[in-house]
């Protein structure tokens, strides 16, 4: 962009000449764009928080149990056999953040982003509290350890891991369901001792990521910077420096009183380095959009207030697409903004039709592997199946009883004839189907059974009844 030599487009800026890690002081923020970031940070804290604990109908807000294959999102309840909904979920979601991109760049990450905001607006706050802004930091940093530099440090690193082991509990809410990390609470750690190493351990990595790697996070192994890479174009609004406007035609300088830049040829940014300092990423936007920024608005806030002072206009760092600072174009909805939303639009019509059609108990009724039908007196045949009843609702579903909707027949249960399905849980058991063989057309016939809850008809399913070939 505006760098003669553009050096720093082969290097990340956490790292320094010697391939050692550069740490990052961050100015602590201020501004408009701060106090709405706040706003927002404060409301998704609280989400991400209570979430897990929200429940509606029955059912945990929230739930992501990898282990028994069961998800909740917005309280719809999702099973290994909804795995097709919770994949059309998710690319819903990815299509979403794509679009998201394309318009905007990449302000999830500065604005929604659960890293961005424990990092931000929790564990550097903390840091600001007790070690002070920028300089103070950088100073504690360089001075020796004595008795005031040994209390700030174990004081941060204390109230750092208690921090990480309530997000750990939380995230473990997530993973097993509040109601199970409740009861574990109750009984005490030494009655669950792997979910107590499990919790330690989550906890671990928490403090590792928000005390030491930071924002290393969203520069190495976040993948969505690489991301944006991909889905940016010149017609993004991203955070932006107006290098027309700041540059000028010699370049920037340092601010003198009473000097008329415009005559001098020299833009409008004075080389206070501010943006630099407060960016949390540790870049440089006036080299241009990078990997690195997270779109925090963090130097537009600082930019404003050092315009301000010098009696020039804001807006030098704003958000603006590239087309807008160089062409003067205005935003517009562009045949690549259409294409997502079409796309987006159908995904979710898609989603939603099969959220409405989802059955709230599902049936699966399958023939015993290894047997073959039965021939029964009165030219009776009879098959032998396994039943999986999967109760997806939070109520139980009682005096659960099978008909034979397609053929005149009866089905034998073995066991109760009538019995419950448990909420959220699974019933499974044998049953035989007898039928007539005069009423079967061919030997490997399509029979269709209804599942009933009393007189209510709440499912049907089908599946192959076996008779022998000879059957006229």
């Amino acid at each position: 962009m505006v760098q003669d030599q553009e050096n720093f487009r082969d290097s990340i800026g956490t790292i320094n000449e010697e391939g050692k890690r550069a740490w990052v002081f961050p100015k602590k923020p201020s501004g408009k764009f701060w106090k709405y970031r706040k706003y927002v940070s404060y409301f998704l804290l609280a989400f991400l928080i209570s979430a897990p604990f929200i429940k509606i109908n029955g059912n945990q807000f929230l739930m992501f149990n990898v282990l028994e294959r069961r998800f909740n999102i917005f309280s719809f309840p999702f099973w290994p056999q909804d795995f097709h909904l919770f994949v059309i979920s998710m690319i819903t979601g990815v299509i979403f953040v794509a679009l998201f991109t394309v318009a905007f760049g990449r302000i999830f990450c500065g604005w929604m982003c659960p890293q961005t905001i424990f990092m931000e607006m929790v564990f550097r706050r903390i840091e600001f509290w007790i070690d002070g802004d920028r300089g103070a930091q950088m100073r504690l940093e360089r001075q020796a350890w004595d008795a005031g530099k040994i209390r700030k440090r174990v004081t941060k690193w204390v109230i750092f891991f208690i921090i990480s082991f309530l997000i750990a509990n939380v995230f473990l809410a997530y993973l097993i369901g509040s109601d199970r990390l409740i009861k574990y609470i109750i009984d005490g750690p030494l009655q669950h001792v792997n979910t107590l190493i499990s919790l330690l351990i989550f906890t671990a990595v928490f403090y590792f990521v928000f005390a030491w790697f930071r924002e290393q996070v969203c520069i190495i192994a976040c993948p969505y910077g690489r991301m944006q890479g991909v889905l940016l174009d010149n017609k993004s609004i991203v955070v932006a420096y107006d290098h027309k406007r700041g540059e000028g035609e010699k370049g920037r300088k340092k601010f003198r009183k009473n000097e008329d830049r415009k005559a001098l040829g020299n833009g409008d940014c004075i080389d206070c380095f501010q943006c630099v300092n407060v960016c949390p990423t540790g870049i440089d936007i006036r080299n241009g959009t990078q990997l690195e920024c997270v779109n925090c608005t963090a130097c537009i806030d600082e930019c404003d207030t050092i315009m301000e002072k010098v009696n020039l206009p804001k807006g030098l760092i704003r958000y603006a697409s590239e087309d807008e600072i160089v062409k003067k174009e205005k935003f517009k909805f562009t045949p690549r903004l259409k294409g997502y939303t079409a796309v987006l639009t159908i995904l979710i019509g898609v989603l939603i039709g099969m959220l409405f059609l989802r059955n709230d108990l599902e049936a699966n009724i399958l023939r015993l592997p290894g047997q073959l039908y039965e021939h029964k007196d009165g030219n009776i045949i009879s098959n032998v199946y396994t039943y999986k009843l999967v109760n997806k609702t939070s109520k139980d579903v009682n005096e659960v009883s099978f008909k034979l909707l397609s053929h005149k027949g009866t089905i034998k249960l073995v066991g109760n004839e009538n019995f419950m399905v448990p909420a959220q849980e699974l019933a499974e058991g044998t049953l035989f189907i007898e039928i007539d063989n005069a009423a079967i057309k061919s030997d490997k016939e399509k029979i269709k059974i209804g599942v009933y809850s009393g007189i209510k008809l709440i499912e049907t399913t089908k599946t192959a009844f076996l008779a022998p070939r000879n059957y006229r």
